[in-house]
């Protein structure tokens, strides 16, 4: 039997939409990363880009465990000499209540022009609203029961 391989122009991508409200950060990355990836399909290939769209709302909800809150940190440089920037989950989430989740996700996403594409297929929102509704996106099926109804 032969080994197969998605082509991607064969893929058939899917939308669906998570509602992140009270949900955990890192649990809710892992999941949007796998569809995203595609390792859900019996057909995902390795070098293809065989993941679905996914949209998240209501992102400025999402919640961390335990302390990190505030000793979660993150960081960005300006490319000058000592030009390092620091800040932490709470003040992130107040001012950009998308980059967090999508730090989280393309870290777990593979790196180069592949990744590139997958995250692309990331749309967050901060707010209820999205306007993909044309798209008609389902809602997200978890894997894992601990996230449906929320912790």
């Amino acid at each position: 039997m032969k080994t197969f391989s998605a082509k991607g122009h064969e893929v058939r991508r899917d939308w669906f939409v998570v509602d992140a409200t009270d949900k955990v950060l890192g649990h809710i990355a892992v999941e949007v990363s796998k569809r995203l990836r595609g390792k859900h399909k019996p057909e995902f290939t390795p070098h293809v880009d065989t993941g679905d769209y996914i949209v998240v709302v209501n992102v400025e909800k999402l919640r961390v465990t335990g302390a990190k809150e505030s000793d979660k940190k993150y960081f960005r440089h300006s490319g000058y000499p000592g030009g390092i920037f620091e800040t932490n989950f709470k003040k992130l989430q107040a001012r950009h209540p998308d980059r967090v989740l999508k730090l989280a996700v393309k870290g777990m996403l593979p790196k180069g022009r592949l990744g590139y594409a997958m995250i692309k297929k990331l749309k967050i929102y901060a707010g209820p609203d999205h306007p993909h509704v044309a798209q008609q996106p389902r809602p997200f099926p978890w894997s894992e029961g601990r996230l449906k109804g929320g912790e």
